[in-house]
């Protein structure tokens, strides 16, 4: 389940930045952000699956971090 939401948020991640890259057009960064915030959140707890738990910790906090900015990025658009 986490290697397919991982995926998807790649994905969607990937496009959003593909499209600003192309079209100049960077509109939608703070939604590149937040994919990009829940990908390292499902990254966190794949690996807090495997027991690696400073790499969850950090991967967590890059999460919050990018979560706090992608918020920021909406209220300030």
């Amino acid at each position: 389940m986490l290697k397919i939401l991982r995926f998807v948020f790649t994905v969607i991640t990937f496009l959003i930045a593909s499209y600003g890259l192309f079209t100049e057009d960077f509109t939608f960064g703070s939604f590149m952000i937040f994919f990009l915030a829940l990908t390292m959140l499902v990254m966190g707890l794949e690996e807090f699956k495997k027991g690696h738990k400073g790499m969850g910790c950090l991967l967590i906090a890059v999460f919050l971090f990018s979560f706090f900015v992608s918020i920021k990025g909406f209220l300030l658009s």
